[in-house]
């Protein structure tokens, strides 16, 4: 595994200078070190828009300012774009196209030689249309040119004594939707506002899944149970009802990240 770590910092060696997608992930976290390390021009650029929770933008910021490379909060227009904002298969693709595109931008006026991000070798066989965006821009992948696997970035993360190693995913908050419904900021916010509540009450990993005024609970097994509380259930029956809902669901087949994507 040392080995496949200073095979990346020999890529990001020779690129000289980058700007790194960056989100404050496991992944994106990971290579931000690396990209430190190896002593190179480095900007890390964090796209922001009503598809990424308050929390994770206040945590990619303090990640960034933890490792110490120069960092900046864009704006992304996804929502503007009526292609993402219908919710089609390949809805990653639009919303990765708006951000390399800017990062492009940003690459060619400031003279930094490469685009990169935090895809591992992992994500190749899961559906990632994101990807097509990435190869539309010329975007580089070093997780994946060293051959680097998600438990991998892990372990090594944890050696690094970085504070994602053992963060659970955060995918954007558009795929709380499944294909086809429309997104619109009232119910991204809507989504975001229930797990913030759940998240309060000391739920770990978990996602609401919004099908129109349905709000389908997705928790670990052994959290459901908690769930079922009297008290604590109408807490959370009135809070998502407040927060728009109608009807509350909990999925029994328990939390699985990218459940609407089969």
């Amino acid at each position: 595994m040392n080995d496949k770590l200073e095979k990346l910092l020999s890529i990001l060696h020779e690129m000289q200078s980058v700007v790194l997608a960056f989100s404050g992930g496991v992944d994106s976290t990971f290579l931000l070190k690396a990209v430190k390390e190896s002593g190179i021009h480095a900007l890390a650029v964090i796209g922001y828009s009503e598809t990424m929770p308050e929390r994770e933008l206040e945590f990619a910021k303090n990640t960034a300012e933890l490792i110490g490379v120069k960092y900046r909060v864009i704006k992304t227009n996804e929502m503007s774009n009526p292609d993402f904002v219908k919710n089609p298969r390949d809805r990653c693709f639009y919303c990765k196209d708006e951000l390399f595109s800017k990062l492009s931008d940003i690459a060619y006026s400031e003279k930094y030689n490469y685009i990169i991000d935090g895809t591992n070798t992992d994500d190749l066989s899961d559906w990632r249309p994101g990807r097509q965006a990435a190869a539309k821009h010329g975007v580089r992948s070093p997780l994946v040119e060293a051959c680097l696997s998600k438990t991998e970035i892990r372990e090594l993360s944890k050696a690094m004594g970085l504070p994602t190693w053992s963060k659970p995913s955060s995918p954007c908050l558009s795929s709380r939707f499944p294909y086809g419904e429309i997104i619109t900021k009232d119910a991204l916010r809507r989504v975001e506002m229930s797990e913030e509540f759940l998240k309060g009450l000391g739920f770990t990993e978990l996602r609401v899944r919004s099908h129109g005024d349905i709000a389908k609970i997705e928790l670990k097994s052994d959290e459901i149970n908690r769930l079922l509380d009297n008290a604590l259930r109408e807490s959370v029956v009135n809070e998502f009802k407040k927060n728009g809902f109608k009807y509350i669901t909990i999925d029994l087949e328990g939390f699985k990240s990218g459940r609407l994507n089969s």
